[in-house]
C-alpha cells in the first residue's frame, strides 16, 4: 500500500466471486462520478446518496450490458472520503467482470487488498484500529467475534486511549516548561504529583493489556481436547458439541484410533475439537500410534475434557489418566458422562483433584448438562460478559505490544523521576510512550506497517 497513488480513482467487485442475486461494483476516486455517467449515459449522477435504477452499457461497443441499482456518495461523506459510486448489479461472475473490464478502460485501476479502508484512514473518515475493525468484522465467523468487531469498529479502543494520551500530553507540556524556564524548577511536592499521574495511567493501561488474554481467545479461538479411556464416551460427545455425528460411536472399545479434528462454535468462541484415542496399555502398533497422539493433544490443548464413565466404577486406566493430566498442568474439566444410565462412580478418591465447579454431569445421548458444560468451559477463558459495555478489550497482537511498550516507557520515566534524574531523561521516555499511542491509532506509524496490515484485507474492501 503506497500513498503514491492516492490520487488514482479505484475499482473492484466488492462481492465474493460466483453467481448469487447481486453482485456489487465499488469506484473510489475524483473519476468515480465521469465513469458512472459513461457507463449509464441515461442518468445523471447530481444527487449524492440516493438510489436509482440505471442501464448500463458497454462504452466501446454501446452494447447494453445490464440494469443495475447505483448510489453516488459525494465527497467527504463517502466510505473512502472521495466520491464513491456504488454499482449493485445481477451477481453474474461474467457481468461483474465486463463491468469491472469497463471501469478499468474509463480510467481506473483495480484496488489493492484493503485499499478503499485504507484510503478511509488516510482521509481522517476512521483511524487504524477501526480500519482494522473492518478486517475483523470481515473475518468473524461467531456472534462474539462480530460483537467485539463492531465495538472497535465504532471506535471504543480509541475512545479507551483518547484521555490517557490526553493526561500524557501535560504530563510532557509541565516537565517541557521546567526545562525552558528556569523559574518553573519542579519542587519536590510537583515531582510527587507527576509520579502519581504517571502510575495512574500506567494502571490504566495495565488494566487495557490484561484483557488481552480474552479478547485474544475470542478473536482465535481454542483447542479443547476430549480424553479418557476407551468407550466412556468421548466420540458422542464430541459430536454433541459439534452437533453433528461427525465421529464415528461404537460400543467396541478403541474405535477411535486417530485423534479427529473439527472447529466449533462454544459459547460464541471458535473452538478446534480434538476427539482423542481412548489411552489405556496398547492392544497393537495402531492404537499404540494413536494413544501417543493423545498424550500429544493433552499438551497442545488450551483445555482438556477428562470424561468418565459414571455407569462403571473408576479403573486403574481412569486414575493414572488423572495423575498424568495434573503432571502436566493442563487445565481440565472433569466429565462425569452416561448419568442417562444407573450410576456406579465413586468419585470419593479423586474428589481433593479437581475443584467442584469443574465437575460436570452430562449425558452426550440426551444431551441432558451439555449447556451447563459449554458454559464452563467458556468461563475458563472469559471471566466476564463480553456485551458488556463496560469493559474495553485488546483484540489485536499489534495493539496489546504496542501498549506494553507504552508502559515499559512510562514506567521508565518514573523510574528516572524517583531517581532524581533530570527532567530530559524523563521526557525522552514519555514521548516515547506518546509516539507508542499514537501508533495504536495511527496517528505516528510509517507506510511500511500499514502496508502489512492493509495487505491482509479482501479486494472490494
Amino acid at each position: 500500500m503506497s500513498l503514491l497513488f492516492l490520487d488514482d480513482t479505484i475499482a473492484a467487485i466488492s462481492t465474493p466471486i460466483g453467481r448469487a442475486g447481486i453482485g456489487v461494483v465499488r469506484i473510489s476516486g475524483s473519476l468515480a462520478k465521469d465513469i458512472a455517467t459513461k457507463l449509464a449515459p441515461k442518468n445523471s449522477f447530481n444527487s449524492s446518496h440516493r438510489a436509482q435504477l440505471i442501464q448500463i452499457y458497454n462504452p466501446a461497443d454501446g452494447e447494453f450490458l445490464d440494469e443495475a441499482v447505483a448510489i453516488y456518495f459525494s465527497a467527504p461523506k463517502s466510505y473512502t472520503g472521495e466520491d464513491v459510486v456504488e454499482i449493485s448489479c445481477h451477481g453474474s461472475p461474467y457481468i461483474l467482470s465486463q463491468l469491472l473490464k469497463a471501469c478499468l478502460k474509463l480510467g481506473a485501476r483495480t484496488a489493492s487488498p484493503g485499499e478503499f479502508t485504507f484510503r478511509a484512514f488516510v482521509n481522517g473518515r476512521i483511524d487504524l484500529t477501526q480500519a482494522e475493525a473492518v478486517r475483523d468484522l470481515i473475518d468473524s465467523q461467531t456472534e462474539y467475534q462480530a460483537k467485539l468487531a463492531s465495538r472497535q469498529l465504532k471506535g471504543e479502543l480509541s475512545r479507551y486511549l483518547q484521555p490517557i494520551k490526553e493526561e500524557l500530553l501535560k504530563i510532557i507540556v509541565h516537565l517541557e516548561s521546567s526545562v525552558e524556564f528556569v523559574e518553573e524548577v519542579l519542587d519536590t511536592d510537583s515531582i510527587d504529583a507527576l509520579e502519581l499521574q504517571i502510575s495512574q495511567l500506567i494502571q490504566r493501561l495495565e488494566r487495557l493489556a490484561k484483557s488481552y488474554n480474552t479478547g485474544r481467545i475470542v478473536r482465535e479461538g481454542f483447542k479443547l481436547a476430549l480424553i479418557g479411556r476407551p468407550n466412556v464416551g468421548k466420540s458422542s460427545l464430541f459430536n454433541s458439541l459439534l452437533q453433528q455425528d461427525r465421529a464415528i460411536v461404537t460400543d467396541i472399545p478403541g474405535t477411535t484410533r486417530d485423534s479427529l479434528i473439527e472447529t466449533a462454535s462454544i459459547g460464541g468462541i471458535p473452538v478446534k475439537l480434538v476427539d482423542t484415542a481412548g489411552i489405556r496399555e496398547a492392544g497393537d502398533i495402531v492404537e499404540k500410534l494413536g494413544i501417543e497422539r493423545s498424550y500429544a493433544a493433552i499438551a497442545d490443548a488450551d483445555l482438556v475434557l477428562h470424561i468418565l464413565d459414571t455407569s462403571c466404577t473408576l479403573t486403574n486406566d481412569d486414575l493414572q489418566l488423572i495423575s498424568y493430566c495434573k503432571q502436566t498442568y493442563s487445565p481440565a474439566i472433569l466429565v462425569l458422562n452416561k448419568i442417562d444410565l444407573q450410576q456406579h462412580i465413586d468419585l470419593a478418591s479423586i474428589s481433593e483433584e479437581f475443584d467442584k465447579d469443574n465437575i460436570v454431569k452430562v449425558s452426550a445421548k440426551t444431551f441432558e448438562g451439555i449447556d451447563i458444560l459449554q458454559d464452563r468451559i467458556t468461563a475458563h477463558f472469559i471471566d466476564k460478559r463480553i456485551e458488556s459495555h463496560e469493559d474495553t478489550l485488546i483484540l489485536d497482537a499489534r495493539h496489546f505490544d504496542l501498549v506494553n511498550n507504552t508502559i515499559e516507557q512510562m514506567q521508565y520515566a518514573l523510574t528516572r523521576l524517583r531517581e532524581g534524574y533530570s527532567e530530559e531523561v524523563a521526557l525522552y521516555h514519555l514521548h516515547n510512550a506518546l509516539k507508542h499511542l499514537g501508533e495504536i491509532t495511527g496517528e505516528t506509524t510509517i507506510e511500511d506497517i500499514l502496508g502489512k496490515i492493509f495487505a491482509t484485507f479482501c479486494i472490494g474492501k
